[in-house]
């Protein structure tokens, strides 16, 4: 057991990336946590319903205490850090950005778990884009935060394999479960045994921009192989989406997982297009095909393909829109 006093910190978070990461945290006596903080109540869905981000939902089951907070470089939200003595300020996908006047407050800064391997993907959506870029390997990065946009100098970095048919909530809660296992130890190193960071590789890394309903269209003139990148990418949001023509009207459909097939399928189909497939939804894209495995019809729940086309059968040589 140590001599040395637990580190004292408060712990910020929005997203589904911290909920591991925060019962990590609470579970170790190195850790003395003076307060959670989360995003205000916001309007979600159609109906715009005002609801706690999901961080705070989980909290609140656990019965713990989630304060909201508009902004973290409120004075008066400032004036009341500093009564604490804070050792450290955790910060993981919180969805604010940090002032100087904050991050300089803690006696050894403010700590960032962001999910990539930096300086690769700094910004908003760095899981969906590592997704999409096709790579094969991510992790979290333990940064110290500075003023830039995730250019701060780095603790420490783990990294783990993406799946090929993993998506963005799966890969989402590895990611957190990985930070979970090395935070409390980072925080512990950092404040108590003098840690060292080093600076970020010089590199002309991109920045990624935050995800919009809208990046969900699909465009099948796009590759097979770029489509299903976007299925993994954007589910479980916004959702991979296209507009089917039926009996009943046009549908919209959400693809929520597909694979794709190389071949030639004809010199008069064109993409978009509806391919004869058995018990399967395959359409026809700029190059190669999408077989769609699941899907979730509008209005009704996720189902697979199959189920969906016993229920609502489909002319081959149909074509799908983006709008």
């Amino acid at each position: 057991m140590s001599d040395k006093p637990p580190v004292r910190t408060i712990f910020l978070c929005s997203g589904r990336l911290g909920i591991p990461i925060i019962d990590a945290l609470r579970q170790d006596s190195r850790i003395q946590l003076l307060g959670i903080y989360s995003q205000v109540d916001k309007p979600v869905g159609r109906k715009k319903v005002i609801a706690p981000t999901v961080f705070t939902q989980h909290c609140l089951q656990q019965g713990l205490s989630v304060e909201r907070v508009s902004s973290v470089n409120n004075p008066a939200f400032l004036e009341y850090l500093r009564t604490l003595d804070l050792d450290l300020l955790i910060v993981v996908s919180f969805g604010q950005l940090l002032k100087e006047e904050i991050l300089s407050l803690p006696e050894f800064g403010c700590l960032n778990v962001h999910a990539s391997l930096l300086p690769k993907y700094r910004g908003a959506s760095p899981i969906a884009s590592a997704i999409l870029q096709g790579e094969t390997e991510t992790g979290v990065t333990f940064m110290k935060m500075d003023k830039g946009l995730d250019t701060g100098p780095i603790y420490q970095a783990f990294s783990l394999p993406i799946g090929p048919m993993e998506n963005c909530g799966q890969l989402e809660w590895r990611l957190g479960n990985l930070a979970a296992a090395h935070l409390p130890t980072i925080c512990w190193q950092v404040c108590r045994e003098n840690l060292q960071f080093q600076p970020q590789k010089p590199t002309s890394a991109a920045i990624v921009r935050k995800i919009s309903k809208t990046d969900g269209a699909i465009h099948w003139d796009k590759s097979a192989s770029m489509i299903a990148k976007m299925v993994r990418a954007y589910t479980p949001w916004p959702k991979a989406y296209s507009f089917l023509p039926t009996s009943r009207g046009v549908k919209r459909i959400q693809i929520t997982q597909a694979v794709a097939v190389g071949g030639n399928f004809g010199e008069n189909t064109i993409p978009g297009q509806i391919l004869p497939m058995q018990d399967v939804l395959g359409v026809a894209c700029g190059s190669g095909c999408l077989k769609i495995l699941r899907i979730v019809p509008e209005g009704r729940k996720e189902m697979n393909s199959a189920d969906f086309l016993r229920g609502n059968p489909v002319t081959y040589g149909t074509v799908l829109s983006s709008e």
